[in-house]
């Protein structure tokens, strides 16, 4: 593998379909402004770098990006690539990873909107994020000890498990389908309208009218605080182990609850039960 270490590149497609390359301590800045620097390469590291330009890394094949900066000017980074590992690494330009498959992040830092669109098989553990319409039509995503803030999270994703999270973030998981979201704290208004097959195992649900028109949803020992018009036109079962502020016309199933501070049900066709239980 060939070695380049200590240089700076602001030229137009400056490695552009490289093979084999080991990219250490470089700068990928300056006057003449170009982008694409590393597009259509392959087997290539990446490591104490720092992106500056637009577009580094499209159709890019086995990449690693190790311990470097991407900033807020080194718009859309990674498109259409596949086998990437990023570890330790700033991502602060917008739409930073799009359209990719097969890629992990480790300990990274994201703060960029739009990441993450109609990606496969991401696995993320230890990072922080900070986005609008962050991971959106993504699959097969896995991740584990994420802190997340933003807006409209996790939208049309499908094939997902998510561990040990912190979301802050509203209107998430809207129209998310066979999607496990396990011991992890979920605070935002309006969450996972219209999804399908999604279950919450072991988590603190915070914020209004949340899990609305749901399919096949499942809680499983779970608390919801400040939770109001709960489960409208959802068909649920539900096990919850706090009292919720109030349910409103859940279509079917059972919610076992310890308590509720209003059961609305003017709806009809709205048949679910709720059933409240004693906690010693």
């Amino acid at each position: 593998m060939k070695k380049i270490e200590n240089k700076t590149f602001d030229e137009e497609r400056a490695l552009y379909g490289s093979d084999g390359i080991e990219v250490v301590s470089c700068r990928f800045d300056g006057p003449a402004d170009g982008e694409s620097a590393l597009k259509e390469s392959k087997n290539i590291t990446v490591q104490e770098s720092y992106f500056n330009l637009r577009y580094p890394f499209w159709h890019d094949t086995h990449l690693v990006i190790r311990d470097s900066e991407l900033t807020e000017l080194c718009r859309a980074a990674l498109w259409y690539s596949t086998d990437v590992e990023i570890t330790g690494t700033k991502l602060h330009g917008i739409k930073a990873l799009r359209e990719c498959a097969d890629v992990t992040l480790l300990d990274c830092d994201i703060l960029s909107p739009e990441f993450g669109w109609s990606v496969s098989n991401v696995t993320m553990k230890n990072c922080r994020a900070e986005s609008e319409y962050f991971m959106m039509r993504s699959d097969h995503l896995t991740f584990d000890r994420i802190t997340f803030k933003g807006k409209y999270s996790f939208q049309y994703i499908s094939d997902s498990v998510f561990t040990n999270c912190e979301f802050d973030t509203k209107d998430a998981f809207w129209h998310a389908k066979n999607v496990v979201v396990k011991d992890s704290l979920v605070k935002g208004e309006y969450l996972a309208w219209y999804c399908e097959n999604v279950t919450f195992e072991n988590c603190t649900i915070i914020g209004t009218q949340p899990l609305c028109y749901a399919k096949g949803l499942r809680l499983v020992n779970c608390r919801m605080l400040e939770t109001d018009l709960a489960f409208e036109k959802s068909d649920v079962e539900a096990d919850i182990t706090t009292v919720v502020d109030s349910i409103k016309n859940p279509r079917s199933g059972v919610i076992r609850v310890r308590g509720v501070g209003e059961i609305i049900m003017d709806d009809p066709e709205a048949a679910g039960k709720v059933i409240t239980e004693s906690r010693k």
